[in-house]
């Protein structure tokens, strides 16, 4: 674990395992610590590279704009200062977006892209449903841990709470041990997402990339994995069954077994 400065924003970072370097971008307000069932599965197979993007966890939090663009940057300074020619690279919702832009804007470092529960953005993408919209925006007079709950009881499918009561304790109380976002920062990536568009621009990504998706998403509804993949050349889809926003936590094994399939798909194939 540790810190770099990428253009005077100091970003917190760690890295597990060894072989071919593996990047995970994580969603708005989130951070490094929601790679908790990835981690142990992934750096078993690749160099596994988390960071907490601007404005989140242990990373600085500036309070101008964001743009993913500019998150994007961040993530090609870290592989930069890292030594890192190259990286698979994996985002999730937000990250999603980061990760579109830095295969758009430095496709050199960028070997392939997994992107999950995410969308191209703007006006032609499916909006996130009014239930969970309210969850992000209507937290006035709530307490962290039951703003907290709140998020996650849409990011999570009908049921999946209740189910595992003390895995949302523990994902509570890592949200809560950690920063926690301050509002302006939050605001300055939610400002981030609801810019962001990629959609005529996604022509020009032409490596391996798999879109993975939950088909009991409300946050970004699961249409938007199917627009997405349709508009990127050759992209492989596949669609986790019972699965909501966070459906990489609630079905970690085959979500894992799918990522690692495909890279290792990749690297028979070179």
């Amino acid at each position: 674990m540790g810190r770099t400065s990428i253009n005077g924003v100091s970003i917190y970072y760690e890295v597990y395992g060894t072989g071919e370097p593996l990047l995970l971008i994580e969603g708005l307000g989130y951070a490094s610590w929601m790679w908790f069932k990835q981690i142990p599965s992934f750096s078993r197979h690749f160099q596994t590279i988390i960071f907490d993007n601007r404005g989140a966890g242990r990373s600085d939090k500036p309070d101008l704009p964001y743009t993913a663009a500019m998150m994007a940057g961040d993530a090609a300074g870290l592989l930069d200062n890292l030594g890192i020619a190259r990286a698979h690279v994996l985002g999730v919702s937000m990250g999603g977006f980061i990760a579109q832009e830095l295969a758009l804007s430095h496709p050199e470092m960028v070997a392939s892209l997994i992107l999950c529960c995410t969308s191209f953005g703007g006006p032609d993408s499916v909006p996130m449903t009014a239930q969970a919209l309210d969850s992000m925006l209507k937290v006035d007079g709530l307490s962290a841990g039951q703003a907290i709950r709140q998020g996650l009881a849409v990011a999570f499918s009908p049921g999946y709470m209740e189910e595992h009561p003390d895995e949302v304790e523990q994902i509570t109380a890592w949200r809560l041990a950690r920063p926690t976002p301050p509002r302006y920062a939050w605001e300055r990536q939610f400002s981030a997402a609801r810019e962001f568009c990629s959609k005529n621009r996604l022509s020009n990504i032409r490596i391996p990339t798999l879109v993975l998706a939950g088909d009991r998403d409300v946050v970004l509804p699961p249409e938007n994995a199917r627009l997405l993949a349709g508009r990127i050349t050759g992209a492989k889809l596949r669609m986790f069954s019972g699965g909501g926003h966070l459906f990489f936590i609630e079905q970690a094994e085959e979500f894992n077994r799918s990522v690692i399939n495909f890279l290792a798909g990749l690297k028979d194939k070179s």
